[in-house]
């Protein structure tokens, strides 16, 4: 039987018809003006679904974003979905899904035709992007070390993982060293103090969780085993952005360095593209993920747009209604807690890793470039400038530079 405790007490249960309504507008909206990231739109969350609307109170957000932070997958992405989840059911975590992160689909998929379209892959300002890629993830790896790689145990485990992955470079590698770091946490963290929390009350069966994961696990399992018979290919295309969005523990700019190990070194996508593609997906709103929209619309029209789209985010959607009913008894063991550690301090090092290649690599060529990617670090860490304006920032730097 459903629990709706997540909702006011003293609110009425909304009609069905019009609480889905309600979820399609207000994620619609917070698609279109979400900029910042994911740490910015839980703020927008907060603020509109909490404060604003009262559909949860301040605990049981604070829960669901623990449960969120707990998971694989762009977390963000996650609550919102939960909450949708909480007013309309399961659809209405459909529903809320699609309005959040459509808006930013559809303008990366048409930067993806531009690109294409015109011969602009060498202008200033694509350039220019590339550059604001390097200080956004600069940023990331700033705040995440020093949240996630606070004492020298876990600052090994990043500075070996990150090391490991520059030296040998495959698909694998980062998946390798998220399972090693993993059962590291799980032996040396397990002692660590562990969160505290509190017991949720669940409005999702536990039947339908179990669904959920099975069929989360299945697909992980299968897709690799069954791709290769495929000779359309489009069954890789799928499990190599499945695997991607399975994975990600961390945020969602960990996810470049998992999507270019799966792009770039098979010739699909070149550098170029991959970060031109990256740097414009910071200028939109809503989830960092759909940068998947802008590789599958590069590599197969629409129809690897939309493949790309829901293969990213469907871990992200089963994994959240699969653990929801589960969430009391996972996160007060110790042996998860230490292995979750372990994991993000693995992800500091993958992410580090990125930076230097392809990032650094391939967009600091020169002396002027080194100059705009402090001078946008500076901006978007010390001045906190929204990142938006940084992203044009970033693009017009890069004009200017490239000025005869």
């Amino acid at each position: 039987m459903e629990n709706n405790s997540f909702l006011t007490p003293d609110k009425p249960k909304p009609n069905k018809v019009r609480a889905l309504s309600e979820v399609l507008a207000v994620s619609t909206r917070l698609g279109l003006t979400s900029f910042g990231g994911p740490i910015a739109h839980l703020g927008y969350f907060h603020e509109e679904y909490v404060r604003r609307r009262k559909w949860m109170d301040e605990r049981s957000y604070a829960d669901l974003v623990a449960l969120c932070q707990f998971l694989p997958g762009p977390a963000s992405s996650q609550v919102g979905i939960g909450i949708g989840i909480i007013r309309g059911g399961f659809l209405g975590g459909l529903i809320a899904w699609l309005g959040f992160t459509l808006p930013s689909v559809i303008a990366l998929v048409l930067f993806a035709f531009l690109l294409q379209g015109f011969d602009i892959s060498r202008t200033g300002w694509i350039h220019g992007l590339k550059i604001v890629a390097v200080a956004i993830v600069a940023q990331a790896i700033l705040g995440m070390g020093q949240k996630l790689t606070p004492d020298r145990y876990r600052a090994t485990i990043a500075i070996f993982t990150a090391a490991a992955t520059l030296v040998w470079q495959t698909a694998f590698t980062p998946i390798l060293f998220i399972v090693i770091a993993g059962m590291v946490g799980m032996i040396h963290f397990r002692k660590m103090t562990g969160i505290q929390t509190v017991d949720l009350s669940i409005p999702v069966s536990r039947n339908l969780a179990i669904f959920c994961l099975a069929t989360f696990f299945g697909i992980l399992i299968l897709l690799p085993v069954l791709a290769p018979f495929d000779r359309s290919g489009w069954l890789l295309f799928f499990d190599s952005f499945y695997r991607s969005g399975s994975l990600v523990f961390g945020g969602g700019h960990v996810v470049l360095p998992l999507l270019e190990r799966e792009f770039v070194p098979a010739g699909l996508m070149n550098k170029s593209d991959f970060l031109a593609g990256y740097g414009a997906a910071q200028a939109v709103p809503g989830p960092l993920f759909t940068f998947a929209s802008y590789l599958g619309a590069m590599m197969r029209g629409v129809p690897g747009a939309f493949v790309a789209t829901i293969a990213i985010f469907l871990p992200a959607f089963l994994l959240i209604v699969g653990a929801l009913p589960f969430w009391n008894s996972l996160c007060k063991s110790s042996k998860i807690q230490g292995t979750l550690i372990g994991i993000n301090a693995a992800v500091v090092g993958i992410l580090l890793a990125s930076l230097y290649d392809p990032l650094w690599t391939t967009a600091i060529l020169t002396p002027v470039d080194f100059a705009l990617v402090c001078i946008l670090f500076l901006m978007l860490v010390f001045w906190k400038v929204p990142p938006w304006i940084v992203v044009v920032a970033g693009a017009a730097g890069g004009t200017i530079m490239n000025l005869p």
